[in-house]
């Protein structure tokens, strides 16, 4: 019984920002491609002045982790989840405190769930070996009507609200959306490099509940998911402009 009981836990643990499946799994009809809509955003924004910087998922990194609990926590896994594929920009004004604005999306059913080699990198907690099956398992769960639903839902989006302070350290207000909901919270943010060169990285922490997604528990809470997950990310982009 242990096996199928770690096998759902891996699924329900996926419940939560930037969780996905397979991309192989079949979600629907899929939603209009934001690219564009986002790009020409950037695109009016860089034609009032400032720079433009667009964000490179092929030199960035963004990480979701999960984290057992229950007083049986020891039988389930912590998870890593990266996301090899996103779009996103950063804005600054012409003024050295000029307005500033990013977004950042990405789909869920891009992301990557429990790498070996990821998982080898990242310390006892996350030392234990995932199974191809419980994976595959997980994948082909999550994305149902009691998962994310992401036939209604694939996309999580963040965007700034607004920003402040002063390079290389500022405070955001980010508006997350994710399952269909929009939670406000703030991150620290550090910037290097520019302005030929953005680099920014951060970290935010995110309640399932917040989003109206349950955290998984089985055995009144003996087996569980922590509501709180973590995000972390290490962004990279150069100057951008539109393409004519």
């Amino acid at each position: 019984m242990l096996k199928p009981l770690c096998v759902v836990l891996l699924a329900a643990s996926l419940l939560l920002a930037g969780c996905a499946g397979a991309p192989s799994t079949s979600t629907g009809p899929a939603q209009p491609a934001p690219n564009s809509e986002l790009a020409a955003t950037y695109a009016a924004l860089q034609a009032t002045g400032g720079s433009v910087w667009g964000l490179d998922p092929a030199r960035s990194d963004v990480r979701i982790y999960a984290f057992r609990a229950g007083r049986a926590a020891a039988m389930g896994h912590n998870h890593v989840l990266t996301a090899p594929q996103f779009e996103g920009y950063f804005h600054r004004g012409t003024q050295a405190m000029g307005a500033m604005r990013f977004d950042l999306q990405f789909r869920l059913d891009q992301l990557i769930l429990d790498d070996g080699p990821l998982r080898a990198t990242l310390g006892q907690g996350f030392a234990s070996e995932m199974s191809e099956d419980a994976i595959a398992s997980t994948r082909k769960n999550m994305l149902g009507a009691n998962g994310l639903q992401a036939q209604q839902f694939p996309w999580v989006r963040i965007r700034s609200l607004q920003i402040v302070g002063e390079a290389p350290k500022f405070a955001a207000q980010v508006a997350v959306e994710l399952h269909g909901q929009t939670r406000a919270m703030w991150v620290a943010l550090t910037t290097t490099g520019w302005p030929e060169r953005l680099q920014v990285t951060g970290s935010l922490v995110l309640r399932q509940t917040d989003f109206g997604v349950q955290p998984f528990s089985v055995l009144g809470g003996l087996l569980a998911v922590e509501d709180a997950v973590v995000v972390d990310f290490a962004l990279e982009g150069d100057s951008w402009s539109p393409v004519r």
